[in-house]
């Protein structure tokens, strides 16, 4: 069969055709647990009967129309959202990258109201914000940026996590609009900031006017334990982006915007064909609805407490294993070593886990996992990472 797709993938050797809750079933008939959950796209687990629902009942009815024209899902959608996080308006689109790309023109258009020509945006090393030009220059991993100079000016990098690197770069940098941050890095290996870190950007961006912007692409729709990571804290940000689990698997994000950002956007200065358009925002109201109505964020809390506790009394001990770094239902274990291979050997063993910075083993599972499901989970991934490093040895 000639290969007509783009090399953009490493591909693993298998292809799913049938989901249900936390397992994916391939072609050949095998089951697998899904402890990655498509990189935290399915929070609800797959073919979620009230999602799915949903989708056919919205698709039979009316697909697509255009944001020339009133959409009442997105405003209802829209409406949701904002209560359940504290926002004030919403700007929906397909995507984790475009939802970025709206944060970014709100912050320079916040600049240029205060007329700054030149406004920068500090963002952060090992952060991962998506692919377009704009947001893979806001990426802190050269990889991603690599062969795609000259990348977008406006952005100021400083360490994950220092919020003295802040404040310098606050005295020492013109024409700063905005601090673009995650409230824990996904892509960089489940980094954890510490205590008092997001508080502390939220006074600075108060006392310099800058615009708080939180990527909460990974970590929102109740993946930390909390609807939102930010409200593991006493703050709001001004602004917030979405995706992943929005949707549960229909490409849907969100731009959420408050205070002096909620107003910035007029007609004609941004916009998207198909952002939020009726079968998107179906989807995203089902997830919504049964995200809210379960408080699924409360057994996300739980779930992800026992998955750590049960996976670092079994890897105690073990020569090669550093730590597990976790909130919720989001957790990294660090290993002393690469350990890309170890996908491999789960997918053999019908586990879908990931490896993210080289040497980390990111799990996302749904939040609907079971306590036999977690148990599955961390006896056999704590046997095959023992099993690893011993032979690594």
């Amino acid at each position: 069969m000639k290969n007509v797709l783009m090399n953009t993938y490493n591909r693993l050797p298998v292809t799913f055709v049938r989901g249900e809750g936390v397992y994916l079933h391939d072609d050949q008939g095998k089951t697998y647990l899904d402890a990655i959950s498509g990189i935290a796209v399915c929070g609800l687990g797959h073919a979620h009967p009230e999602v799915s629902r949903a989708i056919c009942e919205q698709a039979g009815a009316l697909v697509h129309t255009s944001n020339l024209y009133g959409i009442a899902h997105q405003q209802e959608l829209g409406e949701k959202l904002v209560e359940l996080s504290g926002m004030e308006k919403v700007f929906f689109a397909n995507s984790g990258a475009e939802a970025n790309e709206a944060a970014i023109k709100l912050a320079r258009l916040h600049g240029h109201k205060q007329g700054i020509d030149n406004p920068v945006i500090l963002v952060m090393e090992e952060s991962f914000h998506g692919r377009t030009l704009a947001t893979l220059t806001a990426t802190g991993n050269r990889k991603v940026q690599a062969g795609f100079e000259p990348l977008v000016q406006g952005f100021a990098r400083v360490p994950y996590g220092d919020l003295d690197a802040l404040k310098t770069a606050a005295d020492n940098l013109k024409g700063i609009v905005a601090v673009l941050v995650e409230p824990v890095q996904g892509e960089g290996g489940i980094n954890i900031p510490p205590d008092g870190y997001l508080p502390g950007i939220r006074e600075l961006c108060d006392r310099h006017n800058w615009l708080m912007m939180l990527d909460e692409i990974q970590t929102g729709m109740g993946r930390t334990g909390k609807p939102f990571a930010f409200q593991h804290h006493e703050l709001t940000p001004d602004v917030m982006t979405l995706a992943k689990a929005l949707g549960n698997g229909v490409p849907i994000g969100a731009c959420l915007a408050n205070g002096k950002a909620a107003d910035l956007f007029a007609p004609g200065n941004h916009g998207s064909t198909f952002g939020g358009n009726p079968l998107a925002c179906a989807a995203g109201l089902a997830v919504v609805e049964q995200l809210t109505a379960n408080r699924l964020w409360e057994q996300a809390a739980s779930k992800g407490e026992a998955l750590a506790s049960g996976l670092a009394q079994k890897l105690d001990g073990v020569e090669g294993f550093v730590e597990i770094r976790s909130l919720g239902l989001m957790l990294g274990l660090q290993l002393d070593r690469p350990c890309a291979e170890l996908v491999g050997l789960a997918l053999e063993k019908g586990l879908l886990i990931n490896v993210t910075a080289d040497s980390v083993v990111r799990l996302l599972p749904p939040l609907i996992i079971s306590d036999e499901q977690i148990g599955q989970l961390t006896d056999e991934l704590s046997c095959l990472i023992t099993g690893f490093l011993e032979s690594a040895s």
